[in-house]
């Protein structure tokens, strides 16, 4: 086991895991658990960086050129050590690039970094995806940290909601049981811009707002303290395992294969393609608020 890298500030305590870059604990200034407990009898993740793909591929392949490479669930990203290249009191950022082994799956090359910040009491994550190619970069992205549910003030788990910064009134995409997306299908059960969480939500998988109108909500009982989640992601899935002690609020760049599709990867609903020699960057930020 690697060790975490630890960030520090007046209010908050960041550990990032270099495999995945998976920010592993968040905890207050009085040391309270903010995210998950990785109970193995639910999941294991904390929060996975989903890179190049988000969800399920057809067949757990994408298809560049014709020709078939594997690809798992939510991508390779996760499941691979990052280089720590810098590192302060209140600061991290590591970095993956293209190898051998990412390039048997993804033929491109890449520079993945995720740079962690932490300014009083809110923690920001900073995504910039380098292409150094001479052609343009298909890809998809997502955050998908789980946080404490209930968090650890003293509500009742039942008591938790959230409230976005507008309604959401829009059907939602289903996750099929194979793991791929539909069209929007699902009712929303957003009453106006406000979420009541239960169990029963979740027993079809995630709730997935494709588009999501709202870039933050606020999560946790109606007295607080709330956790302030912010992102700049076209997509939202929220997501939990009936029982288990955390909910995922997931902001993505990309989307499970559709049912019927089955065309070349840059063509795939939500990914998008960063030009030869640029960037392309994206942020979530969670805060403790109350």
């Amino acid at each position: 086991m690697t060790d975490w890298i630890t960030i520090t500030s007046d209010a908050l305590t960041a550990a990032i895991d270099p495999l995945g870059a998976e920010l592993s604990s968040l905890k207050d200034g009085a040391g309270r658990e903010l995210m998950t407990d990785a109970d193995p009898a639910f999941w294991t993740g904390r929060a996975p960086l989903l890179f190049p793909v988000v969800g399920r591929c057809r067949d757990d392949h994408i298809l560049i050129d014709g020709q078939a490479y594997p690809m798992p669930k939510h991508g390779f990203a996760r499941r691979m050590t990052f280089t720590l290249t810098e590192h302060g009191t209140d600061h991290a950022t590591l970095r993956l690039s293209d190898s051998a082994e990412t390039r048997a799956a993804y033929p491109f090359a890449f520079a993945l970094e995720i740079g962690f910040a932490l300014t009083g009491a809110t923690l920001e994550m900073a995504v910039a995806l380098h292409n150094p190619g001479d052609a343009p970069l298909p890809a998809s992205f997502g955050f998908h940290p789980a946080f404490a549910w209930p968090l650890p003030y003293g509500a009742a788990r039942a008591a938790h909601h959230m409230v976005f910064d507008a309604p959401e009134p829009g059907l939602l995409t289903r996750i099929t049981p194979e793991g791929y997306s539909t069209a929007p299908v699902r009712p929303t059960p957003v009453e106006g811009d406000t979420l009541p969480l239960a169990d029963a939500l979740f027993e079809d998988d995630a709730l997935v707002w494709n588009p999501v109108a709202s870039r933050a909500l606020r999560y946790g009982p109606p007295e607080g303290p709330w956790l302030d989640i912010g992102w700049d992601a076209p997509r939202l899935g929220v997501w939990t395992k009936p029982g288990a002690r955390y909910v995922c609020v997931e902001p993505w760049h990309g989307l499970a294969d559709p049912e019927d599709f089955a065309g070349d990867f840059r063509e795939k609903p939500g990914v998008f393609q960063v030009p030869p020699g640029e960037i392309w960057r994206c942020a979530m930020r969670v805060g403790v608020v109350g």
